[in-house]
C-alpha cells in the first residue's frame, strides 16, 4: 500500500495533481532501502544462533507490533541446543548429560508469553530450559511494522518524489514512472535526509 494518499499530497509539499505512479515507485524504493517487504505490520520468521552463554537475541525488523486482535508480536518461539561450534562446548560433565538425553538438535517450543522482549530494540530474552542449559539457536515467528504510517515515512516518501521529479532523466515526459528506473537512481533519490527519517526501520542484521 502506498505510504501517501492523494488527500495528503498538499500537506507534504506535493502538487495535488501528482500521479499515483510517483507515490507507488517511491513506496517501493523505501521498502527496498529498508530491506523489508512493507513498513506496515507484517509477519516474519527468523532463525539465528545465540552468543555462547547468552539467552538474548535481537530480531531484524522493528518495531515489534502485534497484528490484528493479538496482544503479543511473538507468534511462535522454538529453541534448541544445537551441535556446538568450536569454543562453545559446555563443561564436560554437563556436556555428557546433554548427549545422554539426546538434547542436541531437538527443537523445544517455548511459550511466547514467557519470553521477555523490547518492541523498540527487538531484543528477546529466553527462559532457561528444565536442565538449566543455555540454548544456542532460536527460531522466531513474529510480527513487526507500523500500525499507522507516521509523518517520518510520509515525509520521506514525498521527499523521494521531489528528488525524482528534479532528476532530469526521470522528469522527462512519460506515461508511467517505472520502479526499476527509480531504483537505478536510488543513490541520489534516497538522500541523507531521507535516510535519517528511515533509519529506525532498516532491517538490523540485513543492513
Amino acid at each position: 500500500m502506498a505510504y501517501l494518499q492523494p488527500t495528503e499530497y498538499p500537506n507534504y509539499g506535493l502538487p495535488a495533481g501528482t500521479t499515483a505512479d510517483w507515490i507507488t515507485a517511491a513506496t517501493a524504493l523505501i521498502n527496498s532501502y529498508c530491506r523489508r517487504p512493507d513498513l506496515n505490520v507484517v509477519q516474519y520468521t527468523e532463525r539465528t544462533r545465540l552468543t555462547s552463554g547468552s539467552q538474548t537475541v535481537r530480531l531484524s525488523y522493528l518495531p515489534l507490533a502485534p497484528m490484528g486482535t493479538t496482544t503479543t508480536p511473538l507468534v511462535s518461539v522454538e529453541a534448541r541446543y544445537a551441535r556446538p561450534r568450536r569454543g562453545e562446548i559446555l563443561d564436560e560433565p554437563l556436556f555428557e548429560i546433554v548427549w545422554a538425553f539426546s538434547l542436541p538438535g531437538q527443537w523445544t517450543a517455548i511459550d511466547p508469553n514467557s519470553v521477555d522482549f523490547d518492541p523498540n530494540t527487538g531484543e528477546l530474552t529466553l527462559p532457561w530450559n528444565v536442565l538449566g542449559l543455555p540454548y544456542n539457536e532460536v527460531a522466531v515467528t513474529y510480527t513487526a511494522g507500523l500500525a499507522t504510517i507516521g509523518d517520518d515515512v510520509k515525509t520521506a516518501c514525498a521527499q523521494i518524489v521531489r528528488n525524482a521529479q528534479s532528476t532530469p532523466a526521470l522528469n522527462a515526459s512519460k506515461t508511467k514512472i517505472d520502479t526499476m528506473q527509480m531504483q537505478y537512481f536510488s543513490s541520489s533519490l534516497v538522500d541523507e535526509t531521507v535516510r535519517a527519517w528511515l533509519r529506525p526501520y532498516v532491517a538490523n542484521r540485513l543492513g
